[in-house]
């Protein structure tokens, strides 16, 4: 049955790793203090419930498990239901129905977190899945310095979502894509990890921000680099296995091991901030055990298991280590975020903003910067292209269509709207600040 949910080393199947043999793990530099560096990381369909810090218990997550008992976790950081408007809404710092046009692509004259941050002086640096059109232009455009990406243009220009995702992968850097033979037998997320850690070896003395947006675990499912499977598979005619999904979560887990002891030879650890979240849900036919409860993937849909996603911050200095925070964030709150991490403003020009910075509760001491969430998202598919808009705080949702109205801790999947009539006095308050929101978000 589908329920509800609800140290400083590694430890894997694979090894235990600690401190002591990364290379100048014992001995980090002070450079740039004052001036962090940034890593955000991006997981690609990494619902809440997969990361064993969270409570999952069928993957294997060493490396993000770390990130959490070194820094703070949060409870309730909530998406879109699919990447493309979530992504939009993450980098620009607003709510969709104020710059979202169509699948794939970011208006080009939005500006992003990176852009503040470039202004700021930081030198910036994408790597992974773009999925935001433009390509070289619009990259450079929204703040990126340097670049290595998987799907520049939109998916109707450039048809191979799937078959080049992983092996042999379609990647394109410079202005155009690499030659065949530069990618031959070589793996997405390895090469975007080897490219991040040469951006790093080439800004050891500036402010460097970094976004990993893994292709990782996004179907199709396939065999990683570790297993036996991988050497004779053929993405262009074989057909997605999830049995794969257990070891691609576990090999994502490991790229991230890989920018951590990079950061640590070079030391930098001790004066960059990691952040780790994923852009929506885990996908429908992936069933997790979480907290001895079987959950389902959501992506796609707007309930709980669609929208809840992972989010740790490690920042040596300011986050005590272990914390786990209940402050609700949305994706329009990273933008502001970042900001005030680089201590950076932004400029009047990018617009009105939505997002609310939670730098304030990185010290644990503020979970109420917001009392409410605000979701909007419109999808041919799943909403016939009409916008789907919805409040939410940690217990209650609200949908302004009809103003139905759940508990989503015991009705995750929203399936049973509660009846006027058996709302409590409490109930009544709440709903109708949610309708005041929903009337009053413009």
């Amino acid at each position: 049955m589908l329920l509800s949910f609800g140290l400083l080393f590694f430890v894997s199947c694979r090894k235990i790793v600690t401190l002591n043999e990364i290379p100048g793990a014992t001995q980090e530099s002070t450079l740039l203090t004052g001036t962090p560096n940034i890593i955000f990381i991006v997981a690609d369909d990494l619902g809440f419930e997969i990361p064993t810090c969270n409570g999952g218990e069928s993957y294997s997550t060493p490396t993000i498990d770390f990130l959490s008992e070194s820094g703070m976790r949060f409870k309730q950081c909530y998406s879109l239901p699919l990447c493309s408007p979530s992504r939009v809404e993450l980098l620009t710092g607003k709510y969709n129905f104020r710059n979202y046009t169509v699948w794939g692509t970011l208006d080009p004259t939005q500006k992003t977190f990176a852009n503040v941050l470039h202004r700021a002086g930081y030198r910036t640096c994408y790597a992974g899945k773009w999925q935001l059109d433009g390509g070289d232009s619009s990259i450079h455009k929204f703040g990126f310095d340097k670049y290595l990406v998987w799907l520049p243009f939109l998916t109707n220009k450039e048809p191979i979502e799937g078959k080049y995702r992983y092996k042999n992968p379609h990647l394109y850097q410079h202005g155009k894509f690499l030659s065949a033979s530069q990618t031959a037998g070589k793996y997405a997320d390895d090469m975007f990890v080897d490219y991040i850690s040469r951006f790093i070896d080439s800004n050891l003395t500036k402010p460097f921000f970094v976004v990993y947006s893994t292709s990782l675990v996004h179907p199709p499912y396939g065999p990683t680099p570790d297993d036996a499977e991988f050497a004779t598979w053929d993405y262009t005619i074989m057909e997605s296995n999830k049995k794969f999904f257990p070891s691609m979560v576990k090999y994502m887990d490991k790229e991230i091991e890989k920018i951590i002891h990079k950061l640590y030879s070079r030391g930098l650890m001790k004066n960059t901030v990691i952040v780790f979240t994923g852009d929506n849900g885990t996908p429908g036919d992936i069933v997790s055990l979480f907290k001895d409860h079987e959950i389902r993937g959501g992506k796609s849909a707007s309930n709980v298991y669609g929208t809840h996603v992972p989010l740790i911050v490690r920042w040596p200095g300011t986050v005590s280590p272990g914390q786990v925070s209940q402050a609700l964030v949305d994706f329009s709150d990273f933008l502001p975020t970042f900001a005030g991490i680089a201590h950076a403003s932004v400029p009047l020009n990018y617009g009105q903003l939505d997002g609310i910075s939670f730098v304030p509760a990185l010290d644990g001491s503020n979970t109420n910067l917001r009392n409410w969430v605000f979701g909007c998202w419109k999808n041919k598919e799943r909403t016939g292209g009409r916008w789907q808009r919805w409040v939410q705080n940690r217990t209650y949702k609200l949908y302004d269509t009809v103003y139905n109205f759940f508990n989503i801790i015991k009705d995750p999947l929203q399936l049973s709207p509660i009846p006027e009539d058996s709302l409590t006095s409490d109930e009544v308050v709440i709903k109708n600040k949610f309708i005041h929101i929903l009337n009053t978000v413009h």
